[in-house]
């Protein structure tokens, strides 16, 4: 099976495809320039796969949480190719990503227990844990979503690095993703944290992605409708939460009285 992955999450903007067990797979960091930047990723990947968009026989794409515009770009280019091209899209966690990136990175320690946490911005994360038990979930590291924990409530770092700590009560947790890299003043000094592979899995990578969706898809997994597809934003745009802030309070009318 071909499949093309699609990632806008975070600030790596890339796409991967898979073709005959070998991955293909280009990324840039993105910025603010997702939807300047995906399309390119795409053509490239094809051109070094020698696969035509017409030969791809479905679609994988990063639905979230992350970066509201990143995943509004990611998201409505899966619908697109997916209507244009008549394919079923497989929408995937980044919070899933980047767990089996830190199986993929850490094989030898598959058992160990991950904590995802990606930067939600505004003083924010967006987190989830893992723990694939004492047998490592198999040869291929366990299927994030099997083990998860998750958090689906944006996190203040206190939050999280309470969270790390109730978890590390139980032994040592793996964490990664660049909301543990922009707090690992906070999280590096407490013990049973182990941010060695943060900085590495800082990002959900395209490779990861399709890796990961061709195993679900191989064990069953069902394929949307490309409309069907819905992006895990967790919260309102900040646009949003910009203008309600800015809003003037309102004040509740005065109460019936005399006219004076």
């Amino acid at each position: 099976m071909r499949v093309l992955a699609l990632e806008t999450a975070t600030d790596l903007v890339g796409a991967a495809l898979l073709r005959d067990g070998a991955v293909s797979e280009r990324s840039h960091l993105g910025g603010r320039a997702h939807a300047e930047l995906l399309a390119p990723a795409v053509e490239e990947v094809c051109a070094l796969s020698g696969t035509t968009l017409a030969e791809v026989d479905a679609l994988a794409v990063d639905v979230g949480p992350g970066l509201f515009t990143g995943l509004r770009v990611g998201v409505a280019t899966a619908k697109a190719l997916g209507q244009a091209l008549d394919l079923g899209v497989l929408g995937v966690s980044s919070l899933d990503v980047l767990a089996a990136g830190a199986y993929e990175a850490a094989p030898a320690d598959r058992s160990a227990r991950v904590v995802a946490v990606i930067d939600a911005r505004r003083g924010e994360v967006f987190a989830a844990a893992y723990d694939a038990g004492a047998d490592g979930g198999g040869p291929d590291g366990p299927d994030p979503a099997d083990v998860r924990t998750d958090r689906p409530a944006a996190l203040a770092p206190e939050e999280l690095a309470a969270w790390c700590d109730e978890l590390a009560a139980g032994g040592p947790v793996l964490v990664v993703g660049d909301g543990a890299v922009r707090y690992v003043e906070q999280l590096a000094p407490r013990p049973g944290l182990d941010l060695g592979l943060a900085e590495t899995v800082a990002a959900p990578s395209p490779a990861v992605l399709v890796r990961l969706a061709a195993r679900r898809l191989a064990a069953g997994a069902p394929l949307q409708a490309a409309t069907d597809i819905v992006p895990d934003y967790r919260r309102p745009a900040d646009a949003k939460i910009n203008w309600e802030e800015r809003a003037p309070q309102r004040t509740a009318p005065p109460p019936p009285g005399d006219g004076r």
